[in-house]
């Protein structure tokens, strides 16, 4: 579960982290409200769960009410990244010298969180990773013992933090992993911290994921839950309770466990076609199940074909088959067109009942993927 910027930093204030003076706005008299109060300049930043606001039109830096009033204006509503903005966070400018990165995430191949922090702030950590590696120092943390007040320090100082500074930024880290430990977070990280010309140092943005499976014992976070999703196909996905994650590409993918799904989804790549999600219904294949999954992607604008991958186990294909065409048969139009591909148990009476009518059948995976990604293109073209 992701939180937004300003969830995030309220978190972060209530814990100690030095933040910007900030409001939430909904409107541009809100904001305009907000900005007379915290004054210029002052940031007008978008509230959605995407990267790259700033470069994509989603922050504005107003030096004026006219211009706060435009920039309000312009950002409330806007599409970024195929999400709606419906409300802004209006922040007091920070007048900053240098720029850091901070984060704790959990590192699965050593099996335990990690520290990091990079003097190279400001920027898209995962450029910066993968373009220049050297430039990011990184701390593992033994979940039994805690983090020591030492390894913080450690950190701060190897990442070539200025010393007059680095004792701060050691104490912002202490605190991220302490709410990356009492919160259940995935990930937590504050990208830039800002050091100012004062040589304070400030958390100018916020991110803060939660693992969904730690909600029980985090009602207060759980009470957030429905302003963090990302757009309507993930609440739907909450609803239906499908594990859903929406991707760039063209080409939607239904599946019945996680690997088929992640399969299926190298298979579209390796074939020059682009993944439009990640959909796994999980066991069985119902009517039910199946009529909500194609809603799903028959409702997400980025899809120009759908590929069918469904293995069957426990249950049998020939009911597989049974549910898609009652599910599709609901639909008084196929509004993208469909390959199956059936495997397992009964897959060829499953593949003799499908009405292909409605759908286009594929013997094996190759072959359906091929057929999807030619009909994604078809679509484009």
């Amino acid at each position: 579960m992701k939180l937004h910027e300003y969830q995030a930093k309220s978190l972060f204030a209530d814990a100690g982290i030095p933040v910007p003076d900030s409001r939430l706005a909904t409107s541009v008299d809100e904001a305009l409200d907000a900005v007379d109060e915290i004054g210029y300049p002052a940031a007008i930043k978008a509230q959605v769960h995407v990267g790259g606001r700033g470069k994509a039109g989603g922050i504005k830096i107003a030096t004026d009410r006219e211009e706060a009033a435009r920039y309000a204006d312009e950002i409330l509503g806007m599409d970024l990244k195929g999400y709606t903005v419906d409300r802004v966070l209006v922040e007091a400018g920070v007048d900053f010298v240098d720029e850091l990165y901070v984060g704790v995430t959990m590192d699965r191949g050593e099996g335990k969180p990690v520290l990091m922090v990079s003097t190279e702030g400001g920027v898209n950590i995962e450029e910066v990773a993968e373009e220049n590696p050297d430039a990011i120092a990184r701390e593992h943390v033994d979940p039994a013992f805690g983090l020591h007040p030492y390894q913080a320090r450690k950190v701060v100082y190897e990442a070539g933090v200025d010393a007059d500074v680095a004792l701060d930024v050691a104490s912002i880290l202490s605190t991220l992993y302490d709410l990356y430990e009492s919160n259940d977070a995935s990930e937590i990280e504050v990208n830039p911290v800002m050091i100012t010309s004062d040589r304070d140092v400030v958390a100018a943005d916020g991110v803060m994921n939660i693992d969904e499976d730690a909600l029980f014992r985090q009602p207060e976070l759980e009470a957030m839950a429905e302003a963090s999703y990302e757009d309507d196909l993930e609440r739907k996905a909450g609803e239906y309770g499908f594990d859903y994650v929406r991707l760039s590409g063209n080409v939607g993918i239904i599946g019945n466990g996680a690997g088929l799904v992640m399969t299926t989804l190298d298979l579209v790549d390796y074939y020059g076609g682009a993944p439009a999600n990640f959909l796994d219904i999980g066991g069985g294949a119902k009517a039910e199940r199946v009529t909500q999954a194609l809603d799903m992607v028959f409702s997400d604008d980025n899809v120009d074909a759908v590929v069918f991958n469904i293995f069957g186990g426990i249950t049998r294909g020939d009911e597989v088959a049974k549910g898609i065409n009652e599910a599709l048969a609901q639909f008084d139009e196929i509004p993208k067109k469909v390959v199956v591909r059936l495997a397992g148990t009964n897959a060829e009476e499953g593949m003799e009942i499908l009405n292909t009518d409605l759908v286009e059948v594929e013997k094996t995976l190759e072959d359906a993927v091929q057929r999807a990604v030619k009909n994604a293109d078809e679509v484009t073209q």
